[in-house]
């Protein structure tokens, strides 16, 4: 009696990974039902396993591109537009006015500007769809002229006055002045001063506090450069491209984290405390509480809130006292 071959079931292989008949189907199936309900984050996870193992079809395709555009992947979105252009999709116009508005959107202003023209001049649009290009165009020029015109007005309201920079005329001004000097700076690119910051950062005479909110700048915009930074009897060598800001580091994580434990039950204490802690980590930065144990500054922390709100107790007194120097030297005053 002849043996009956069992019928084998076949695969699909991708790198290495067994796709299951029906898993593409299934998946830009899932994908198409998100859509349809608006959940385009779902949809694009779908879109994206889907299409790992298998070329995209026009329908496939377009949804996915709309998908990307609803949640602002407008660089994905622009990628899957050029892919679906480049197999001349038969919805070809609507495709093109989607990747125009993923431009617009990218702020390429000048290539939506030649795309449509080229679309014109070849009389590649028909003729009732003439006047929509040519909307889109207006808008898209309207856009790329008021967009030009803000930057000129940032640029010429943040051109930064270098010479008040300069570390005598800076080191001249009271702490007050350069603390505001420093603070207009946040919006700006700070690239062309930083030399002169480095040398207020790095010069004795400069106020522990403004020294700080100099460096934090540099952090924030992530300047490389190599400073020399002393305070406190302290000295480091920082960069502010691997450098935390105050918040961050490890030692206000630890004290942060103690003084919450033992404050749970006491709101008013907790937000005073916290207050305190976060501005004297900007004047001690990057040094932190220098040679003082975590558990002793957050506990002398508390008692000296506690203090203040006028409970007498034991406390550790020269922990104290340096926590009330790092909080005159908030207010900018010399010690």
């Amino acid at each position: 009696m002849r043996r009956l071959k069992r019928k084998q079931k076949k695969y699909t292989a991708f790198k290495n990974v067994v796709i299951f008949p029906g898993t593409v189907e299934t998946l830009i199936a899932r994908a198409h039902e998100y859509v349809e309900n608006y959940q385009y984050d779902l949809a694009n996870s779908s879109f994206e396993e889907a299409l790992k193992y298998t070329e995209g079809d026009e329908v496939t395709l377009s949804v996915y591109a709309y998908s990307l555009y609803e949640t602002k992947s407008f660089e994905k979105a622009k990628k899957v537009c050029e892919e679906l252009l480049s197999i001349g999709p038969t919805m070809y116009l609507e495709v093109m006015e989607l990747y125009l508005t993923i431009c617009m959107q990218l702020k390429q202003y000048k290539q939506v500007e030649s795309i449509i023209s080229s679309l014109l001049e070849e009389g590649a649009i028909p003729q009732e769809q003439i006047d929509k290009f040519e909307r889109l165009k207006d808008i898209n020029s309207n856009i790329a002229d008021n967009v030009k015109k803000q930057e000129d007005i940032i640029a010429s309201v943040n051109e930064i006055d270098e010479d008040l920079f300069q570390l005598e005329k800076f080191l001249s001004l009271p702490p007050n002045r350069q603390l505001t000097l420093v603070h207009e700076l946040t919006t700006m690119n700070i690239r062309p001063i930083v030399q002169q910051l480095k040398a207020i950062i790095e010069n004795e005479e400069t106020h522990p506090f403004i020294k700080s909110i100099v460096l934090i700048l540099l952090v924030e915009q992530q300047v490389d450069v190599n400073i020399k930074i002393s305070k406190f009897e302290q000295e480091k060598y920082v960069n502010p491209t691997v450098l935390e800001l105050p918040t961050k580091m490890p030692q206000f994580i630890a004290v942060s984290k103690i003084i919450i434990e033992k404050l749970e039950k006491e709101p008013s204490t907790l937000e005073m405390v916290e207050y305190l802690l976060s501005k004297h980590a900007i004047v001690t930065y990057p040094f932190e509480w220098l040679h003082y144990e975590t558990e002793d500054v957050a506990i002398s922390y508390i008692d000296l809130v506690r203090a203040m709100f006028g409970s007498v107790q034991e406390m550790d007194y020269e922990l104290v006292e340096f926590l009330q120097i790092l909080e005159k030297l908030t207010e900018l005053q010399e010690v």
